[in-house]
Order: structure tokens, then C-alpha cells, then sequence
């Protein structure tokens, strides 16, 4: 498809064909902020950053709280552990007299069969 009256087709054409230009539409460029709404903008930026601040804080204090349940049950639980240690420790201390006490006594029983030999019964 080719215009009649384009140059490139038609070299005879004295016409050319114009168009309107249309300039592209700009923005209005913002107006400079003022002092106070700079400082108002400064203002609530760090309203919220202490709120934000708050919460985290709030939120320790809760972890916090946790951890020192936490370390209170682990400390009873040790509490008990040790009593039981110390039950078991003295078990093991009563049942170790016990043995050397039976010890001492089967070294007598040795002993005395060894130093008074069974009398032999003659035929």
C-alpha cells in the first residue's frame, strides 16, 4: 500500500503532507514542601518508629518471662535430679560395705578351712 502523494512513490509530488504535533502532556511539577510539613513528615516517621520500638520492647519482656519459666523448671528439674543422685549414691555406698563386709567374711571362711583341714576319716 502506497501513498499517492509520499515522495518516495510519487518524485513529481511538490506537496508534502503535514501534521499537527501534538506536544506530550507533563506533569505539574510538585510544589517544594515547607519546613513544617518536612518536620511534620519527620514527626510521624518517628511516632512510628517509637511505636514499632514499643512493640519489639513489649516483646522481649514477653521472651523474657518465657525464658525465666523456663530456667525455674530446668532449676527444680536439676534439684530433683541431684536428690536423686544423692539417694542413689547412698544406696551404692550401703551396697558397697555390704560387699566388702561379705568379702571379709568368706576371706575368714577361706582362711579357717585352710588353716583346719577336714579330718580325713581312716578306713
Amino acid at each position: 500500500m502506497t501513498c499517492p502523494t509520499s515522495p518516495i512513490t510519487n518524485p513529481n509530488a511538490t506537496e508534502r503532507p503535514t501534521a499537527d504535533i501534538i506536544p506530550f502532556p507533563s506533569r505539574a511539577k510538585p510544589a517544594e514542601p515547607t519546613p513544617e510539613d518536612r518536620l511534620t513528615k519527620a514527626l510521624n516517621s518517628l511516632n512510628a518508629a517509637m511505636a514499632d520500638q514499643r512493640a519489639a520492647i513489649a516483646e522481649w519482656r514477653s521472651v523474657l518471662g518465657a525464658l525465666k519459666a523456663t530456667t525455674s523448671g530446668l532449676d527444680e528439674s536439676l534439684l530433683r535430679y541431684r536428690t536423686s543422685l544423692r539417694t542413689l549414691s547412698s544406696s551404692v555406698s550401703s551396697l558397697h560395705a555390704k560387699a566388702e563386709s561379705l568379702e571379709e567374711w568368706a576371706d575368714t571362711v577361706v582362711a579357717n578351712e585352710i588353716a583346719t583341714p577336714d579330718s580325713e576319716v581312716a578306713p
